[in-house]
């Protein structure tokens, strides 16, 4: 949960669900990504968010990417018998994308993921990147996005979120051959 002046934001999260997604924040495109990924990385949220969307998204994308990232962060744990890793090359039609997660506990995103398009509907596209940097500082993971090929900005995008589901769920699964933190350093 993240309550501001700016905006309001209540998630649930069950790593191990269905796929099963409820979620409202005003944002058609961003609730139809937001759906894919957890489609793809069959994870149940639950949310709810609103924001000063009169202004622009900016801030409640951030926000929702801030709030998903500690609630991954929370389910995880110390992350003992977790995989770790997840990647995954994805096509969406023309797209292909390239998404790499490590939950190794520090901080960082590369994207690189051109997008012509400015906006898809009312959706300002540069909030993706500013969604994935949230989240990834609160999930305390290193996240590589790459576009191998495509011309779609909307193909893109979603070849991104569904790559990111699939990702994240690889490397949040637990392996009964990892016996405690999957690290030599014994500490992520």
């Amino acid at each position: 949960m993240r309550k501001t002046s700016e905006t309001n934001v209540s998630l649930s999260l069950l790593l191990d669900g269905s796929g099963r997604a409820e979620v409202e924040c005003g944002i058609p495109f961003f609730e139809h990504m937001l759906t894919l990924f957890c489609s793809h990385g069959c994870f149940d949220i639950v949310l709810k968010a609103e924001g000063d969307l009169e202004v622009d998204a900016h801030h409640l994308v951030e926000d929702i990417g801030l709030v998903l990232g500690q609630a991954f962060d929370d389910a995880l744990g110390d992350r003992a018998g977790i995989k770790r890793y997840g990647s995954i090359i994805l096509p969406m039609d023309e797209a292909l994308v390239l998404v790499a997660a490590d939950f190794s506990g520090r901080p960082y995103l590369v994207f690189d993921l051109p997008l012509a398009a400015a906006r898809l509907g009312s959706f300002d596209t540069e909030l993706v990147e500013d969604f994935l940097q949230a989240f990834v500082s609160r999930a305390r993971c290193t996240l590589h996005v790459k576009l191998l090929n495509g011309r779609n900005t909307h193909h893109k995008i979603e070849a991104l979120f569904k790559a990111l589901g699939r990702a994240l769920d690889e490397a949040s699964r637990r392996d009964e051959r990892v016996r405690g933190i999957p690290s030599t350093k014994g500490i992520l």
